[in-house]
């Protein structure tokens, strides 16, 4: 009885009159095909030597020669490093100021308190960077912002914080890692919630301050959640954040604040070298690809997650 019951289920899920749900399904489905896949189509003019009135069809033919060239560039090597550079430190900082904030969320019992704090360092997220990138450009200007003029107040030097090398990483760094962590706190909250809160009463019963439940419970419970996060943000380790970097950068700070992104705007559109800047975008991708495939069996070997 059992068995035909499962079985009967089994045609249920499979009946041919749900047509209407695969229906609905086309818009996303044609979507994708639009505006992900036809584009993959432009990824020959990397092997091509590209020129817009002849055409992909007519265009030159011309191997690896952009990918040696990518590699021979004076600037290449520098933007790549940039990139990394960025992006780690954003993975980094992120994934700290996130986890930390969850955790101290989380012990706020007071529902009015907690959710006005919630709210507020939410906010940001939704910001878009080209607002938030007229109002760094002003707070920090070194002549008439506010920030140097609160230093010069305290007796510090103005600071160009847009136009200094240095304190141009600082600035895109910080500024990301306050834009997103409350948001980002969301899956950890998520995965807090999800605790047997039993375990935090046996060790109440055992003695167990905060932080040792902290330390020995909440983290430890925690572990999938945390491989999960880090493996997706391995797969945007070349990808610094394109909107903010191109708000906030300008010529004086391309030493090493010019991201493979930014990079490939000036010399694929700007300067209309098409084929050049298609073969950096693809060996982004088949790198970005490389290190999320890695960070996956690395995740699966730690904490025992996987997809499929």
């Amino acid at each position: 009885m059992e068995m035909a019951a499962k079985k009967h289920r089994g045609k249920i899920v499979r009946r041919k009159d749900s047509w209407q749900l695969y229906l609905m399904l086309i818009p996303a489905v044609l979507l994708v095909l639009i505006f992900v896949y036809m584009p993959m189509g432009g990824l020959v003019m990397a092997f091509q030597d590209y020129k817009p009135y002849h055409g992909i069809l007519n265009s030159d033919w011309v191997g690896l020669d952009q990918f040696k060239f990518l590699f021979e560039y004076p600037d290449s090597v520098q933007v790549i490093w940039n990139t990394l550079r960025i992006a780690v430190l954003k993975m980094f900082f992120g994934f700290v100021s996130t986890l930390g904030f969850a955790l101290l969320i989380n012990e706020v019992r007071r529902k009015a308190l907690r959710s006005t704090v919630q709210t507020f360092v939410f906010l940001p997220h939704f910001l878009s960077w080209v607002v938030l990138g007229g109002i760094f450009v002003e707070l920090l200007n070194p002549d008439t912002g506010l920030v140097n003029q609160v230093l010069q107040g305290m007796g510090i030097k103005p600071i160009f914080f847009l136009g200094d090398n240095n304190w141009f990483l600082f600035t895109v760094v910080s500024s990301e890692v306050w834009k997103e962590f409350g948001y980002g706190s969301i899956i950890f909250l998520a995965a807090m919630a999800g605790i047997n809160p039993a375990l935090y009463e046996a060790a109440q019963l055992d003695g167990a301050g905060k932080w040792k439940q902290v330390l020995h419970i909440t983290l430890p419970s925690m572990i999938p959640t945390m491989a999960v996060v880090l493996t997706l943000s391995l797969s945007q380790v070349l990808n610094a954040g394109f909107d903010q970097i191109f708000n906030l950068y300008n010529p004086l700070v391309y030493e090493k604040g010019d991201i493979i992104d930014t990079f490939v705007y000036r010399v694929g559109l700007i300067d209309g070298n098409y084929s050049f800047s298609t073969a950096v975008g693809l060996f982004k991708s088949i790198v970005s690809l490389i290190l999320i495939m890695g960070a996956y069996r690395v995740a699966y070997k730690v904490a025992d997650y996987k997809i499929f």
